[in-house]
This record gives C-alpha cells, sequence and structure tokens, in this order.
C-alpha cells in the first residue's frame, strides 16, 4: 500500500519544480526591476512600489492564491478580455500568485542589500562621472551575491508555498496526495509521505544552494585575506 500511495504522489513532483523554477525567473526579474525603482525611481514609483510590497508581504498566500484565482472572474470586462483564457487557468494562476509573492520579498531582500553597499564605493562611481542608474548597474551585482544567502531561504519557501497550489486544483505532490485521501482516507500514510518528499527535495535543493553560496561568496574570504 506504502509503495502505491508512493507511486501516486510522486507524479506531482515534476509539476511542483516546474511551478517553482517558473515563478522564481519572473520574481527574480521582476524583483530587480523593482529594487531598480526603489533605488532611483521618483516619490510616485516609490510609493506604488511600496504599495505592492505591502499588500503581497502583509497576507497570506493562500489568500492570495484565491483572489488571484478567483478574483478576476467576478468582472465581466476581465472575462470578455484577451487576458481571460490565461487568467482563467489554474497552472498560469499559480504561478502568478508565487511569481508576485516572491518577488515582493525579494524585493526587500535586493534592495536591503542595496542600501547596505559602502557609502564610499557610490562615491567613486560619482566622481568618475557615473549616474545613479549606472552606478547602481555596476554595484548591483556585488548587491546581490551580498543577498544570495538569505535569497536561497526565498527559492526553498517559493518551491514549499506551491503546497498551496493544490487548493485552486493544481495537481503537484500535495494535489495528488489530496486526491489520493478523497479516496482512500490514510491521512498519516498519505500526507506524510508527501512530506517526506517535500523534506527530501528540500534537503537536497538545501546542500545545492549552500555549496553555490559557497563559490559565489568565495571573493569574501579572499578580501578577508588581504586585510
Amino acid at each position: 500500500m506504502f509503495q502505491e500511495y508512493f507511486m501516486v504522489i510522486i507524479q506531482g513532483i515534476p509539476t511542483s519544480l516546474v511551478l517553482t523554477v517558473v515563478s522564481l525567473a519572473i520574481a527574480f526579474l521582476l524583483a530587480l526591476l523593482f529594487t531598480f525603482g526603489l533605488s532611483i525611481g521618483n516619490k510616485l514609483i516609490k510609493c506604488a512600489i511600496n504599495v505592492y510590497l505591502t499588500l503581497f508581504t502583509g497576507t497570506p498566500l493562500l489568500v492570495q492564491f484565491f483572489l488571484i484565482y478567483s478574483g478576476p472572474g467576478q468582472f465581466q470586462w476581465i472575462v470578455d478580455s484577451a487576458l481571460w483564457p490565461l487568467l482563467s487557468d489554474a497552472w498560469f494562476c499559480a504561478m502568478l500568485t508565487l511569481a508576485l509573492n516572491s518577488a515582493a520579498y525579494s524585493t526587500q531582500l535586493f534592495h536591503g542589500a542595496v542600501k547596505a553597499i559602502g557609502k564610499g564605493q557610490w562615491e567613486s562611481c560619482a566622481a568618475l562621472g557615473f549616474t545613479r542608474l549606472e552606478t547602481l548597474k555596476i554595484l548591483m551585482p556585488y548587491a546581490l551575491k551580498r543577498a544570495l544567502p538569505s535569497y536561497t531561504n526565498e527559492i526553498i519557501l517559493v518551491f514549499k508555498g506551491t503546497a498551496l497550489a493544490s487548493t485552486i486544483t493544481i495537481m503537484d505532490i500535495m494535489g495528488y496526495a489530496r486526491q489520493l485521501y478523497g479516496t482512500e482516507y490514510d491521512a498519516l500514510t498519505i500526507y506524510g509521505i508527501a512530506g517526506a518528499i517535500y523534506l527530501a527535495i528540500t534537503a537536497i535543493a538545501t546542500v545545492l544552494l549552500r555549496k553555490l553560496e559557497t563559490k559565489v561568496l568565495a571573493f569574501e574570504r579572499l578580501e578577508a585575506e588581504k586585510a
């Protein structure tokens, strides 16, 4: 019985992983854009971005899933628009929710890393005649490296967040587990297997990401040794 449950539930692994990767890719690009906006934008742009950050970091992810999946259908003009085929698709809504949520938290991480850049580096670029935008383009890779340890935690959180996608009919790991429970009613075994799968994937991802951190942040150790 255990093996049968396991073989059913692992069918959702590809969906969970693809949902994670696509959401993270879009979230990363959005976070970069918003970080630039917060760093060099005018007050109106900064205000709009801060409102977005407050909404997506201040409300539960589950609520965001339901709002993005069920909300647009309440407006006839959206139903009649060219966007409806996308907004009525559960996978797209799940991806969009995870991307927007992750982008909000990632923006906070990236912007914090930018603000932590030493004043001397900004002044050096200014002395060379670079504009603030040009300076930010130069310093952003350095800031992203600094933010990597925190960002790897965000990657893990997004993967675990995909479990909520099953609430809007997505057949991921939890989707198959919920479906199986609906026929077998063996909650302890079924959800235990699902939890073990999430734990195993999270453990593997954590090890790989820690190795990436060590490689990317090697420059800090070199700087410390020189000092």
